[in-house]
């Protein structure tokens, strides 16, 4: 009894410590299987990983177009390729865009997106695109280049620079074939020598012919010592940059500071040289302060000797309601002396006279005119209006 007891007691913990190892092997055994899938999943991970992101440093990113040509050539302090290796992400990438296999702009930028097919190239951050043909600069904080379109666009607080303009927009859009830029979104462009400055929502500019483009609604201030002397208005317009002659169309004027005199035509050349405004269509020149208006088939304007020359059916009347007709008349604003000539009428209210002749010289604003007859057999004609 004692014997068997002792037999199975000793076969009881044999039992039992052969179930402990078996036991503990099995736990060992799923331990290092959970280890090795975990080790797995991770090993699985990373290859994942770098499958999808491959990342260079100091590399040098060309691309050319099915012709072989190049497009651009950018440098990056780092790049990572996405998975299809089609797309790099670039860090302080600089660089050229070429065009017809010529180096056409000059590029630096904080980072970047640079698409492998050849289509597109996407900057941001602190952008500067440089023309070396034009010395045109352009800054913004995005760039995107076209190089099929021939069109680079910088937007985003974009500013330009040029020997000729200085400019503000909200948008560039470059053609470098044609030398062409369009600016859009609250443009304003500042021009020196004489010192002018152009606003508007659109402005084209082509740098050949050295012309500023609005086909919308543009005005135009002149300044001088830092104040604006003269300012206009019109429907469109352009801007000489070599002749520094403005061209205003639909609903043109031009006011002068100072007098307060304003020129209003439906078209008006403004040579910002000489100072001058000229149109071949009817045209009206209004002194706001003594209330005195000139009307003519058309005109010129002298606005540094503040003259107007006026031509055809010529009518100017004064704040008392006298008037006068010619067919041609010269106004001096600074003295009001004005000059008539052909076919003159005058007229006046207070008292009711009228005064026909050949020519006629004073002042309308005070009822003081002479009105004369040049003519052998010709007289003045007087007429009391009742």
């Amino acid at each position: 009894m004692n014997r068997f007891y002792l037999l199975f007691s000793i076969r009881r913990h044999a039992t039992a410590s052969l179930l402990a190892i078996v036991l503990v092997a099995i736990a060992m055994g799923c331990q290092n299987q959970n280890q090795t899938a975990q080790k797995l999943s991770q090993d699985t991970t990373t290859v994942q990983k770098v499958d999808t992101e491959l990342t260079f440093n100091n590399v040098d990113l060309e691309q050319a177009d099915e012709q072989g040509q190049t497009v651009w050539k950018v440098k990056a302090v780092q790049a990572t390729y996405s998975q299809d290796q089609q797309v790099a992400q670039v860090k302080n990438p600089t660089g050229e865009l070429f065009q017809d296999g010529k180096s056409v702009y000059r590029i630096q930028a904080q980072e970047g997106e640079v698409h492998q097919d050849g289509k597109q190239l996407f900057l941001k951050g602190q952008i500067v695109a440089t023309d070396p043909k034009s010395g045109l600069v352009l800054r913004g904080n995005e760039l995107e280049w076209r190089p099929q379109e021939d069109l680079l666009i910088v937007r985003n607080q974009l500013t330009g620079s040029h020997k000729q303009v200085q400019a503000v927009a909200q948008e560039a859009r470059v053609f470098s074939r044609k030398q062409r830029v369009e600016l859009q979104g609250k443009v304003v462009a500042n021009t020196t020598e004489p010192a002018t400055q152009l606003r508007t929502e659109q402005l084209t500019w082509l740098i050949p012919e050295e012309r500023l483009i609005a086909d919308r609604a543009i005005a135009i201030d002149r300044y001088q010592d830092k104040k604006i002397t003269a300012r206009s208005t019109a429907n469109s317009g352009e801007f000489n940059l070599k002749t520094k002659i403005a061209t205003l169309k639909e609903n043109a004027q031009i006011a002068l500071v100072d007098p307060p005199v304003q020129v209003a035509s439906n078209s008006a050349v403004w040579d910002l040289n000489i100072e001058t405004v000229t149109t071949d269509q009817p045209v009206r020149v209004v002194h706001h302060q003594e209330k005195m208006t000139m009307t003519a088939k058309r005109g010129r304007m002298d606005l540094r000797q503040q003259i107007a020359y006026l031509n055809g059916d010529v009518v100017g009347s004064g704040q008392k309601g006298q008037t006068i007709n010619s067919q041609r008349l010269t106004w001096t604003i600074p003295t009001q002396l004005v000059e008539a000539q052909g076919n003159v009428v005058y007229r006046q209210t207070q008292p009711p006279v009228s005064f026909t002749g050949d020519k006629a010289v004073g002042k309308l604003q005070n009822e003081s005119l002479v009105v004369s007859s040049s003519g052998s057999g010709r007289r003045v004609v007087t007429e009391i209006i009742p």
